[in-house]
């Protein structure tokens, strides 16, 4: 063993990674992965409501809001690159330089015309609110530090996410100090966007210094343009999905903020933020247990449906088992956490809390849906979502406010994990997915263990 925290693993888990490098070099890979998002939930939890009970809701709206309207634009610069950059350095290493070069310019030149495009639209939006310009302006100029992350697609091909962690944690860690300090002081609210800004910078320059530490030579890259058209042209359904994602997740804010006021987007955010605290767990079972479950179809299918039902029927009750004291606590943690001037977030938390039960079950379906190859569904599914979410905040947000929109996540999360009843491919997965709500066989399974 010689993997650093696999040593400490259990002995029939060691026992089966003995003498095996590459897989021992996985796992630790993935541990490093799991332990950061685990940390940032933590830490980003504590460091949120000790802000948001400092800001106020109205400050903290507009925080929020300034966040969630950067994040529209800032995703599309990504280019859906991530992936594809791993991928191509695994299967052609020789071109490394050519890779990262190609694809940190393209990432540099969409940033610029995506800070470009964030600047101007907050100026047509908020022409009479300097405050929230402002604070647009700053958070937004992170996109440009953003191209950097290449650095950290060629560290996840070589299994070394841990320096890329090391990286953003320490800038991570760095924020959130400084975040604590301005609270302590009682700076105005758009110090924290220049914390948001320092963030982007901090963790880029700590991806370049790991990557001169680890032999990369940034002199050496070189772009071209015939690598730089085979890349947007595989990259192009991942840029429109992430931008569906995105929309998807940050759109309400951003409408409650402009149909609303920024109160209302800070009692929103103040539920979100301890509802979706949770997503990180679906995310660890689903990327540990479906290479598993997967690898058990050559053997025999039935098998495979099987143990895919027992993950549906888990996921489903992890999020229902979740829901259900959050439900009736909503107001006295809305109470604890962040005080009385969030009193309207707890209705807010109690329903969009069970959005969860479809969050949970589509990292389960999504995870099946890749491994069948079902790439342009995953974009078909993430689309509809998009669209519904955008449409019920539409018609709910001016009758109901935050609420409504928490309702209108609630309708759109179901819609987009029960879409796949529409293409018979994919309709059984429905089914499963509907008799997960059964409880039985996943506590018969849970005593027949013991």
């Amino acid at each position: 063993m010689n993997q650093g925290w696999i040593e400490y693993l259990p002995q029939p888990i060691r026992s089966r990674l003995e003498g095996r490098g590459v897989l021992q070099k996985a796992v630790a890979n993935t541990g490093w992965l799991f332990a950061d998002k685990i940390l940032r939930v933590i830490v980003g939890m504590v460091v949120l409501i000790w802000l948001a009970r400092f800001l106020g809701p109205q400050k903290f709206g507009t925080l929020s809001y300034a966040i969630a309207f950067v994040a529209l634009f800032s995703r599309v610069a990504t280019l859906g690159l991530d992936t594809i950059v791993v991928r191509d350095i695994v299967q052609d290493a020789k071109s490394v330089e050519s890779i990262l070069g190609t694809a940190f310019l393209l990432r540099l030149a969409a940033g610029v015309g995506a800070l470009v495009f964030t600047i101007g639209t907050i100026l047509f939006l908020h022409r009479d609110d300097p405050l929230t310009y402002w604070m647009v302006a700053i958070i937004g100029t992170g996109i440009l530090f953003q191209s950097v992350d290449v650095i950290e697609s060629w560290f996840q091909s070589q299994i070394l996410s841990k320096y890329a962690i090391y990286a953003k944690n320490c800038a991570f860690m760095l924020a959130n100090m400084a975040k604590i300090v301005l609270i302590v002081i009682g700076a105005p609210v758009i110090a924290f966007a220049w914390t948001a800004l320092a963030e982007v910078v901090i963790g880029a320059a700590g991806l370049v210094i790991a990557g001169r530490m680890n032999n990369l030579v940034f002199v050496q890259w070189r772009a071209t343009r015939s690598l730089a058209i085979k890349l947007m042209s595989d990259s192009w359904p991942l840029i429109l999905s992430g931008l569906a994602i995105v929309v998807y997740t940050r759109i309400d804010q951003v409408m409650l903020g402009d149909m609303v006021g920024a109160d209302s987007v800070g009692i929103y955010s103040a539920a979100v933020r301890l509802s979706e605290g949770w997503y990180f767990v679906p995310i660890a079972i689903a990327t540990s247990v479906f290479p598993s479950i997967v690898s058990t179809r050559k053997a025999s299918e039935e098998m495979y449906q099987m143990r895919l039902q027992k993950l549906y029927t888990m996921m489903t009750w992890l999020a229902i088992i979740i829901a259900i004291p959050v439900t009736f606590l909503s107001h006295p943690i809305i109470q604890l956490l962040y005080g009385a001037g969030y009193e309207g977030a707890g209705t807010v938390l109690a329903i969009h809390i069970w959005a969860g039960i479809f969050v949970f079950q589509g990292y389960a379906s999504g995870q099946y849906l890749l491994a069948e190859n079902f790439i342009k569904i995953v974009f078909y599914r993430t689309f509809l979502g998009m669209i519904l979410n955008v449409v019920l905040n539409y018609l709910l947000i001016p009758r109901y406010g935050a609420s409504g929109a928490a309702v209108a996540t609630l309708i759109s999360q179901f819609g987009s994990a029960f879409s796949l009843i529409f293409m018979k491919y994919t309709r059984q997965q429905i089914f499963m997915m509907m008799k997960a709500f059964n409880p039985v066989p996943l506590m018969i399974s849970v005593v027949r263990k013991r």
